[in-house]
């Protein structure tokens, strides 16, 4: 399966996504797409969404962002399933009610790729 993992630049994504998300089982047995793994230029969601170019959307929604924003309004106007993962203690905005029924808290890195997983399956 294909998945676009959907982020905020306000944190350390490199480290707290990506490397977690590369190093685990998880990476064996789908393809992400990380936008901004090897560069920090716009990476065009948009196109990548509208050629079908991914199954689902992991989007990590701690941090607000405007661009992540806009993003989850393509794949829910596409109908590309979107799960939101968020870590305890955020409360993540409301407004995201509007494109995913799937919100999953984690407590760890740990736990994080047990609820991605767990989440996946139903996509399969």
């Amino acid at each position: 399966m294909k998945i676009y993992i959907s982020h905020s630049r306000k944190f350390d994504f490199q480290n707290e996504l990506y490397k977690v998300l590369r190093e685990s089982e998880l990476n064996s047995n789908h393809e992400f797409i990380l936008p901004h793994e090897q560069s920090d230029m716009p990476f065009n969601t948009k196109e990548l969404f509208m050629n079908k170019g991914c199954d689902v959307v992991v989007a990590e929604v701690s941090y607000p962002a405007t661009g992540q924003g806009i993003e989850l309004g393509w794949a829910d106007m596409l109908e590309i399933p979107i799960i939101c993962i968020y870590k305890e203690g955020i409360e993540p905005s409301q407004s995201l009610h509007t494109v995913s029924k799937r919100f999953l808290m984690y407590t760890s890195s740990e736990n994080m790729l047990e609820d991605i997983s767990g989440a996946l399956r139903i996509y399969e």
